[in-house]
């Protein structure tokens, strides 16, 4: 009977350190640091956030979510990034050429994702987009032939376009050369406007009247969609054609745009975190390329500033704002 007692009372006691420790391990609450240049928690960081959400993550049970934005402020994004460090973070998720950069100087051990990088092998963050190695990997928006893309849409839509004004991101420089080749083939001449801080945006306007732009592209961001606002306003009342990089210009406004779908890329940068939480290495991670892409028109910004797409234009779009 004693034995029985013992074998009984053994039992219970493995038992209720087992379900201690998985109990502990269940309560286990990750924290994701999140370094951004923009504003604050846009519709691509609720992307963000709802694919953590279907992944099972909820942001105050599970997990819990630092945000850092530097509102615009490169130069706040060492400091921002030192700050997660400090806190320990299970991974960072930094958008933003700057802000990967920021963290890659910030820590070395520390799991890094980027939902959209430019070119991360050329900038130094990963040694191959197979074989990231180090802490750094994520998602990117290269993909060949965008500036072509977009310029051809843009000539198709308005067929008397003659000279392009460009606005770029002086640390995608990549980007311009591919759509000034682009613009060779399509007969094209090209004025090429870096935007690095908000009176650059001013300047920059200035400058298309004085050449006589008469259409506008912009290039995919960082800095670039930091002044978002002041450049819709501008090429509005310049009542300019424009194409643009993402969704999210013609959501707020914009007439066109072309490029990979950077809210997919988003919602996949979720699926990298989900996998470094359960063990997975960054290094050994590959580096995603764009899947999606998409070709959006505004039809209300349209008519606003007086202008007419032709319906063939129109029926290549893979979305129309009415």
């Amino acid at each position: 009977m004693r034995k029985k007692f013992i074998g009984l009372t053994l039992g219970a006691l493995l038992f209720a350190l087992c379900f201690s420790a998985e109990a502990q391990q269940a309560k286990k609450i990750h924290r994701i640091g999140y370094l951004a240049l923009g504003l604050g928690i846009q519709p691509r960081e609720e992307a963000f956030r709802q694919s953590l959400r279907e992944l099972g993550y909820v942001d105050g049970q599970n997990i819990v979510i630092e945000w850092r934005f530097a509102k615009g402020k490169a130069d706040l994004l060492p400091e921002l990034a030192t700050e997660l460090v400090r806190l320990n973070v299970d991974v960072i998720v930094a958008s933003a050429t700057q802000a990967i950069l920021a963290a890659k100087q910030a820590t070395t051990t520390i799991p890094i994702v980027f939902p959209t990088a430019g070119d991360p092998v050329a900038y130094g963050l990963v040694t191959s987009l197979a074989r990231p190695g180090g802490n750094i990997t994520g998602l990117t928006i290269l993909a060949l032939e965008l500036g072509g893309k977009r310029l051809e849409l843009l000539k198709e839509a308005f067929p008397r376009i003659a000279r392009v004004a460009v606005l770029y991101d002086p640390q995608l420089r990549q980007s311009l050369k591919e759509t000034q080749t682009a613009a060779q083939f399509l007969g094209l001449k090209v004025q090429a406007l870096e935007v690095r801080v908000a009176t650059d945006v001013e300047s920059a306007f200035s400058a298309m009247r004085r050449e006589l732009a008469d259409s506008l592209i912009t290039l995919p961001p960082p800095i670039i969609g930091v002044h978002q606002k002041r450049i819709l306003e501008l090429s509005a009342k310049g009542r300019l054609p424009a194409m643009h990089s993402s969704k999210a210009w013609v959501d707020a406004g914009g007439l066109m745009s072309y490029g990979p779908d950077v809210f997919d890329n988003d919602r996949r940068a979720a699926i990298f975190v989900d996998k470094i939480l359960k063990g997975a290495k960054p290094g050994d991670l590959p580096v995603e390329q764009p899947t999606k892409f998409e070709f959006v028109i505004n039809l209300k910004t349209a008519k606003q500033i007086g202008l007419t797409i032709s319906p063939n234009v129109l029926a290549r779009a893979d979305k129309i704002i009415k």
